[in-house]
């Protein structure tokens, strides 16, 4: 039954979520928010909906690149590298993004009689960005239920799961991670040193996938 629409970013988790959900989701939403990345990764998102025969929308948010401070938001070189964990990975929270986003979808899906959204959130998002930890989906799901009169919920069924567990169900529904993108930069190839290039990296070495990912190191 197509009762959803999901968040769909072109990253590594979201096109994963995308194939192990697609006979459930109606409607996939991208949204160009100014990023140093966007312009890499939807095409990918556009192209997998394409692939699936799923509908793919484009939202701009270009307000959040003037008025929001991240680095994700100033160019390549305010990126820093190193890992996740590290205390200046910081720098590239984008304030409240998911909840912007989230709003927005859910009320694309109460128009369109749609009952959940999804968005592919992972424990690896935890250390640095509260919007992705389970506290925050678990009320944003009774918000949205509460303030819709379908009682649209939030599913994020990837919450507590790596991103080498995503990258294993990718590997047995066959997804092509050559065709997703991860680098904050943004350049023509990933840097290879950014967060979440490391973590891309980890993952899938972590997974047993040969990693097709082009990198500048």
């Amino acid at each position: 039954m197509k009762d959803s629409v999901i968040i769909l970013s072109g990253g590594m988790d979201s096109v994963t979520m995308l194939y192990e959900f697609e006979e459930r989701i109606a409607l996939a939403v991208s949204f160009d928010y100014g990023s140093n990345h966007n312009a890499r990764e939807i095409p990918f998102a556009h192209q997998h909906c394409m692939d699936l025969g799923i509908r793919h929308i484009v939202i701009p948010l270009e307000f959040m690149s003037k008025y929001f401070k991240s680095s994700l938001l100033e160019g390549p070189e305010a990126i820093p590298e190193g890992h996740y964990e590290d205390e200046n990975m910081k720098s590239t929270v984008v304030p409240f993004r998911n909840g912007i986003m989230l709003s927005i979808a859910v009320g694309i899906a109460e128009s369109a009689g749609l009952k959940h959204v999804m968005m592919a959130n992972h424990g690896g998002d935890h250390t640095i960005y509260p919007d992705c930890r389970e506290e925050f989906v678990n009320s944003f799901s009774e918000a949205a239920r509460t303030g819709t009169y379908v009682g649209v919920t939030l599913l994020s069924p990837y919450t507590n799961l790596t991103k080498a567990d995503i990258a294993r169900k990718g590997k047995e529904l066959g997804v092509d991670y050559s065709k997703t993108w991860s680098c904050y930069k943004g350049g023509v190839v990933h840097c290879g040193r950014c967060g979440t290039c490391v973590e891309r990296r980890e993952a899938l070495a972590e997974a047993g996938i040969e990693d097709p990912t082009e990198y500048q190191d």
